[in-house]
């Protein structure tokens, strides 16, 4: 019996009212969302992703899942059964849908699988294809045609690679570059200033000379001036006695009127005149020369040639078209000065074994030092809010502060204030625990702690959810988290043959090794360790004192530092984390500070100096730096740094 036109369309049209408007087949284990559409269960899975709240793909109402996720949303067994009914009735196995979604299918008729490869137009066809547009083209099959472009796939993949390494090279030579050229101008700063001393000296002694010149000009001046006083005051005393003689003589002897009359006219004669100035004395007046400012000197510009540009490596990258401004290198012609700093060599002593005062006792304190507003808490103990060791930290979406308190096996937990919350021990079983080296958090909000052998999973309340057992190597260990792909990093440090070797660990949040990257970048103790927005690796050597940064695939990018007590130098870097511009914090525990590089590892400024022994950090989502200090036994909050 035929099928009428309109049963046909009317069977259309209920076909489309049960097909998910994102696979647009039928319904699979259908899902009603609270804004009453209904999705299939993967599909809905595959939209929401890791996200939770997501919009709906209809409305775009926002949804919120509970914890079962996508499974966790009411079932509409109504369509589920409607689904079923015309499955049947059209004879749609069960399954079939995602079967098909599972194959290739046509993209300009999503309903059909693409069968056969077009030669001439280059494209999979299905069986509408061939009729419309394709008819009459040659083709061959979808095998035979991906065997085909197999090789050519393969060649450019590989050219792919060479190209990534190659942009890395140049990554690396850019980066000595700039070390070239940040060396040449503090060669420069260091001369100009040397000759601006000099000349600063020379101005010194030539005004000392003019001074004491006219020092004793007027030492000269100021014995003319006593001569001169002391010659009047002698005459005051002589005219002043004739005088008085006179006076009394002619009292008591007025015939001897004229005697006194002569003797008083030769007393008064000669009379002194009143000095001249400008004759008598020789006045010192500083005179100015009238020439010009002194001259330091003239920059010479010469250009410079990179280290890509002299290893032949510029050649290899593609150019880019610009505007007709050029910015040439330059290279300042001054004699270069060598600075040399004495060093001290340290060696590297486990975060375990770190030692700290005894007598150390609680501080909390707020104070300014160089303007920076931060809190200090902790003390060497056993009590609730002191440590022993406290050599890792990390800090929650809610603002909490997980410590890992080492010599107490226990993680304890503090506010952005300081105050002090709750602890938990790190146990594992009745006769097991973890004398932990380092915390993160991952995406879940959960705590991971790792210890020399294992790493486990806790709740913020100290709940064991997981465990990953990890080869002993004896060596310390550090722990961050990938939150894009809930991935674990920890570090592991191994000795072959007598050499260090290290490495970073990479696991699914399950347990299962993804990946293992760095041992070939030159890594021999990766002590701490994070992960950037954009997914980079960022690891901490302490034993080459050098910072190295890895993409998420393992290609190192570039390595900062380099053992020294200079800017930009490290000694035993530890502790490592980025802010939210991209800017890399570090604990320099040998060199008792914490400093600030760029995203292009470049030296910005310390942060914090005069510690004991920085040991780990990490920052608050409001911007708050945590630091902790082994030595001193502390924690310090800064809220600006």
């Amino acid at each position: 019996m035929s099928t009428s036109p309109k049963t046909s369309s009317l069977g259309d049209q209920v076909k489309e009212e049960l097909s998910c408007s994102i696979c647009l087949e039928l319904f699979t284990r259908p899902k009603v969302l609270p804004c009453q559409h209904t999705f299939c269960q993967d599909c809905l899975h595959d939209h929401a992703g890791a996200r939770s709240p997501f919009l709906c793909p209809n409305c775009r109402l926002q949804v919120n899942l509970s914890p079962l996720g996508v499974a966790g949303l009411p079932d509409n067994h109504i369509v589920s059964s409607l689904c079923e009914r015309l499955g049947s009735q059209v004879g749609l196995p069960s399954g079939k849908r995602r079967q098909s979604k599972s194959t290739n299918r046509c993209l300009s008729h999503p309903l059909e699988e693409q069968k056969v490869f077009c030669k001439k137009c280059q494209l999979p066809l299905c069986d509408l294809c061939l009729e419309t547009v394709h008819d009459g083209h040659p083709t061959t099959t979808l095998k035979k045609a991906s065997l085909e472009r197999t090789f050519s796939f393969d060649s450019l993949i590989s050219e792919g690679r060479n190209l990534l390494e190659t942009y890395c090279n140049f990554l690396r030579d850019l980066r000595g570059t700039e070390k070239t050229l940040k060396e040449q101008k503090e060669q420069t700063d260091n001369r100009i200033s040397y000759v601006y001393n000099q000349m600063v000296q020379k101005l010194t002694e030539t005004k000392h000379s003019l001074l004491s010149e006219v020092e004793q000009r007027h030492r000269e001046n100021l014995e003319t001036v006593q001569e001169q006083r002391e010659t009047i005051l002698a005459k005051i005393d002589e005219l002043s006695a004739a005088c008085d003689n006179a006076e009394q003589g002619v009292k008591k002897e007025g015939m001897k009127v004229f005697h006194f009359e002569t003797h008083l006219g030769q007393v008064m004669n000669p009379r002194i005149a009143p000095p001249d100035s400008a004759q008598a004395y020789s006045v010192a007046v500083f005179q100015p020369t009238n020439s010009a400012a002194p001259k330091l000197g003239n920059i010479a510009v010469q250009s410079f040639q990179s280290a890509s540009a002299a290893s032949g490596r510029a050649s290899q990258i593609p150019t880019i078209e610009t505007e007709d401004e050029e910015f040439p290198p330059i290279e300042i012609t001054v004699p270069p000065i060598q600075l040399t700093v004495p060093t001290v060599e340290q060696p590297v002593i486990p975060r375990s074994l770190s030692v700290s005062p005894s007598n150390t006792r609680v501080k909390l304190c707020r104070r300014r030092s160089f303007d920076l507003q931060k809190v200090t808490f902790g003390g060497k103990g056993s009590e609730a809010g002191r440590f022993d060791v406290p050599c890792g930290v990390a800090v929650s979406d809610e603002g909490e502060i997980f410590v890992a308190d080492c010599g107490n096996h226990r993680i304890q937990v503090f506010t952005l204030g300081g105050t002090f919350v709750r602890e938990f021990p790190t146990v594992l079983s009745e006769d097991r625990t973890i004398q932990p080296d380092d915390v993160a958090m991952d995406a879940d909000d959960y705590l991971w702690v790792v210890g020399v052998d294992v790493a486990a999973q806790y709740t913020k309340f100290g709940t064991l959810l997981s465990a990953v057992d990890l080869r002993n190597t004896g060596w310390d260990r550090g722990v961050a988290m990938d939150t894009r792909k809930n991935n674990v990093l920890v570090s592991q440090t191994t000795i072959d043959k007598r050499d260090i070797v290290g490495e970073v660990q990479i696991f699914s949040a399950e347990g299962n090794v993804v990946k293992t990257v760095g041992g070939q970048q030159g890594m021999k103790n990766p002590a701490y360790i994070t992960v950037d927005t954009k997914g980079n690796i960022l690891v901490s050597d302490n034993v080459s004192h050098y910072v190295y940064i890895l993409n998420h695939v393992g290609y190192l990018l570039l390595k900062f530092g380099g053992e020294g007590g200079g800017e930009g130098q490290l000694k035993c870097p530890s502790g490592i984390c980025t802010d939210s511009s991209g800017n890399i914090i570090v604990a320099d525990t040998h060199n008792s500070r914490v400093e600030l590089f760029d995203k292009t590892g470049s030296w910005v400024r310390h942060v914090a100096t005069g510690m004991r022994g920085p040991l780990a950090v990490a920052m608050a989502t409001e911007g708050q730096l945590v630091v902790t200090d082994s030595s001193d036994n502390t924690v310090t909050i800064f809220h600006s740094y």
